[in-house]
């Protein structure tokens, strides 16, 4: 009897012991994963200087691409166009022009909007210009390339016409290197799942 005394005691104890680890585990996993913040709340604001609301394309893919209108890449407007036209009711298609790499996008909103429209007939979202890195990053791409904030994977930006997939519930879905074809088979069965 005293033995079981001692046996049950001690299991209580073990138990204790136990419950305490589990609650000091899930309290330091909770301290390592923050809440991941909603892609809706950032604010942009389109070419022509009128705010974009991230809001209205909540239950549709997005498609984030940095532009730039001097670069090897930019013949892919035209592609872009084209999953534009073909894919719209699925995806929504946001071009971010950027000055970051080799100072490729140069021009002024005006002249970029002239651009795209001239040559390619750019009729999908284009955004002001932004900063992609550095210390001045927009807060999209924050958001994009930080796995703190997207709660699914870091990443940098390689260069002009990297594309950055959302999901329909707003969740970062996949990355595609500046290489690869707009209406390329990767991307076009991502934008189709």
């Amino acid at each position: 009897m005293y033995i079981t005394r001692i046996t049950k005691t001690a299991l209580f104890l073990s138990l204790i012991v136990l419950g305490f680890i589990t609650m000091s585990s899930f309290s330091k996993s909770s301290k390592t994963n923050p809440p991941v913040e909603s892609i809706y709340d950032i604010s942009l604001i389109s070419l022509d200087g009128s705010a974009l609301d991230l809001n209205e394309f909540k239950g549709k893919k997005i498609l984030f691409v940095n532009t730039a209108s001097k670069c090897g890449f930019t013949p892919q407007y035209e592609a872009l166009q084209k999953l534009h036209e073909m894919h719209g009711d699925k995806v929504q298609i946001v071009g971010l022009p950027c000055n970051q790499f080799l100072g490729q996008e140069p021009g002024s909103h005006e002249e970029i909007a002239s651009f795209c429209q001239k040559n390619y007939g750019v009729s999908f979202q284009m955004t002001e210009k932004i900063d992609v890195k550095g210390k001045n990053q927009h807060p999209l791409y924050q958001w994009l390339t930080n796995k703190e904030k997207n709660g699914s994977e870091d990443s940098s930006v390689k260069w002009n016409f990297q594309k950055y997939l959302v999901n329909e519930n707003g969740e970062l879905q996949a990355v595609f290197a500046p290489k690869t074809d707009p209406l390329s088979d990767e991307i076009i069965a991502a934008i189709s799942h």
